[in-house]
Order: C-alpha cells, then structure tokens, then sequence
C-alpha cells in the first residue's frame, strides 16, 4: 500500500498545467471541426456541379455516334407542329442528357393524345450534339421532340441581356474565379454556394425570354430537368388564370418563403417597390401565358432589375429572386399537389405528398442521378431511366442508392 501510495504522488499533476493542457487540446479540436465543417460545405455545393462518370460517358459516346453514322442528316421533326399553339408546349432547359429524358418520358407516360405534345429542349454548343443525338434514337412514341442550341440565338447577345453583360465584367470573374475572395473556401464563408456559376448561367436565365424564343405561342409549360412528372399535365393549358403571366405553387409556410427571403429590404428600391411578407413561388414546374407576358412586358422588368442588382446587393444570385420581382402580381396560384418540392435534400416530404403530386421536385444539393441522392426518393426517378439501354449499358451506370437516407 505505502509504496502505491508514493507511486500517485508521484503521478499527481499540477492542476494549472493540466488545465492549460485541456484548453490547448480542446483548441485544436474545435480547429479541426471548423476545417473539416468548410470541407465539407465545399464539397456538398461542388457535387452537383460535377458530372458522374457515366454520364460523361454518354455524353461522349452519343457525340461520337452522331458524326460516325452521320445522324445530322436523319432529323425528322414536324417542323409545323412546332409554333402550332393548338398543342400541348413544354420548356426544358438542360445541360444534362439522362435527366432531360427522364422528364420527357415521365411526362409523356401519364398523357392521352402522345402526337399532340411537343417538347422544347434548349442546351448550351457543348451538350447540343448529344442531346439531340438521344432524342433522335430514343425519341418517345408520337411525341415531337425539338432540341436547339442557346448559342444559335442571335438575338441573345450582350446588347440585349444584363446577364451577359455582367459575365464579361471584371468584378464578377473576381467573384467566381478569384482565390483572396472574401468568399473563398480559405474564410469559410457561410454564402459559398452563391458562388457556384450557375446562378449567372445563362442557360437558367434564359427561361426569361420565353416570347423571344416562342414566339407564335400562346401557352407553355417550364420544366425543370430535376422534375418527375407523374400526372397528366394538360388541364393546366386550360385554366383561367384572371389576366396572370406566371401559374405557380406558393411555397411560403408561416414566415418562411416570403420575399424578404430572398430580396434585401434594407435596400430603398427593393422596400418602396414590394412587400416584405409577400408568397414566394417556385420555379421548376409553372404554366405561362405568354399573351399576358408580353402584354406586362416582364421581360423589360426582369431586364431593369437585373441591370439594378449588377453588384448583388438586392439579392444573391440565381434565377427565383428576379423571377419574384418580373412576376411580381403577375402569378396564379396553382393548387399545392401540382408541385411538391424538397426531394433533393434530406427534408421532411411526406410519401403521401409525393404520391398525389403531380410534379415532384428533387431541388436541392442531392439529384437524383447522384450517388449522394435521398434513397428514399430516388426511386420515382430512377423508374423512368431504361437501364437496357445500349448507351447507359456501355456506360456502366448504376443507379443503385449508397446512402441511408
């Protein structure tokens, strides 16, 4: 006993240095949580960025496949059925093969009359080959599929458009592109995903040029490529929507959601011109009158505050808080079954919600067509993905789901 007893006093150490030795340690955890916490954020905003390996490859192999067996010659649109605005309209603009099929097939699946519906796909030169390439050698039965390549409209240049306009300017290469940013990865910013360059693409602003681009149409209906379209969509051509341009499903609960979300009221010009508490709406499944459009101009509303917003301080970036403003009065509220968000983050979406929706939304970080995707909503998407497909085959994809969501 005696010589344990002199073996702890030895042992026993000042109470100061341990203390001091705890402090230290605790430190440097707390360092290492706030590395590991902007790792992190960094890498779930540049993820949806990214594109899987197997959807570069379809990318490639559909482009290799349209020169090699000369497929440019092989278009067949009805060229008459596509400013005839008798017909069922949609407008889907993507970048992204896999998911622009998944929204025609899901939507084509639930409807009566195929031969009357006719889809508008817009992308960027680079994916244009392959996406007409698929839809020329999987194109849905009757349906009429038109794809155009953004970069072939002459009249959308910078002229025209505070968009690109504010893409050449210096200030905004600094803000996406410049490593001593403020807002760069090394400060750990809380706003890091408004630098992602996709909120100035011009691929998601030009659903503001809807008249321009569609001219002799009446009625058309904007679709999101992160959509699963499970209902019959026709009855929305036929609503009355009062003089409206925009028809949409408000998303704001109690206080979330309402403008003061997403627009900066300290701001002078943004607190004379609107309500702080006004609903917000979504984009991603919306019916537009274009006759109503062109009659409010919201085209030229959209134009002048974005000219406004050059420096971002009426709001962030993106396309929903100029959508807000150009529509502001101007959106017909559509029933909530229309259009049910949330599937593309770890939310609280009921299944009963999804199952009487007639548009599911995978908004969010986590899109279906990536492993990181919700499991529990992948499903409704994956259903529409033919994996017997020679091209997706080639290409290995998998749409197995590797999360426990």
């Amino acid at each position: 006993m005696g010589e344990v007893l002199f073996t702890a006093k030895n042992k026993v150490h000042d109470c100061v240095d341990v203390e001091k030795k705890l402090r230290v340690m605790v430190q440097y955890e707390e360092e290492n949580v706030i590395a590991v916490k902007k790792q992190s954020t960094f890498l779930t905003q540049r993820a949806p960025q990214t594109i899987p390996a197997p959807l570069h490859c379809l990318s490639l192999q559909l482009t290799a496949d349209y020169f090699l067996k000369d497929y440019s010659s092989k278009e067949d649109v009805e060229t008459d059925k596509l400013e005839d605005p008798s017909l069922y309209h949609y407008a889907i603009f993507s970048d992204n093969v896999l998911a622009t099929s998944v929204v025609v097939n899901s939507t084509i699946s639930h409807v009566r009359e195929p031969e009357k519906h006719v889809f508008h796909i817009v992308t960027d030169r680079l994916n244009f080959v392959p996406m007409k390439m698929w839809f020329l050698v999987n194109r849905p039965p009757h349906a009429t599929v038109h794809v155009e390549n953004m970069d072939e409209f002459r009249w959308l240049n910078s002229s025209l458009s505070p968009v690109l306009r504010q893409l050449d300017s210096e200030m905004m290469k600094e803000y996406y592109f410049g490593s001593d940013h403020p807002s760069s990865l090394s400060v750990g910013d809380d706003h890091l995903k408004y630098r992602n360059p996709k909120y100035l693409s011009m691929l998601n602003h030009i659903r503001f040029y809807m008249p321009e681009i569609y001219p002799k149409l009446e009625k058309i209906l904007f679709l999101d490529d992160d959509v699963v379209v499970q209902k019959d969509l026709t009855p929305l051509w036929s609503l009355d929507m009062n003089g409206m341009a925009n028809g949409a499903v408000m998303t704001c609960k109690d206080t979330f959601h309402r403008l003061d979300t997403y627009l900066n009221f300290s701001n002078p010009e943004i607190a004379s011109s609107f309500h702080p508490k006004a609903c917000g709406w979504a984009f991603g499944m919306n019916i537009f009158d274009l006759k109503a459009w062109k009659m409010h101009d919201v085209t030229e509303i959209y134009h002048k505050w974005q000219d406004l917003n050059w420096d971002r301080r009426l709001w962030k970036l993106g396309t929903l808080p100029p959508g807000l403003i150009a529509f502001y009065n101007l959106t017909y509220v559509l029933d909530d079954t229309w259009h049910v968000l949330g599937l593309g983050h770890e939310s609280d979406v009921q299944i009963d919600e999804i199952e009487k929706a007639a548009v599911i939304h995978y908004n969010g970080n986590h899109k279906p067509w990536m492993e990181l995707a919700v499991c529990r909503f992948k499903k409704h998407w994956s259903k529409y993905v033919d994996l017997d497909n020679p091209y997706l085959m080639n290409c290995g994809l998998s749409l197995e789901c590797h999360m426990t969501q």
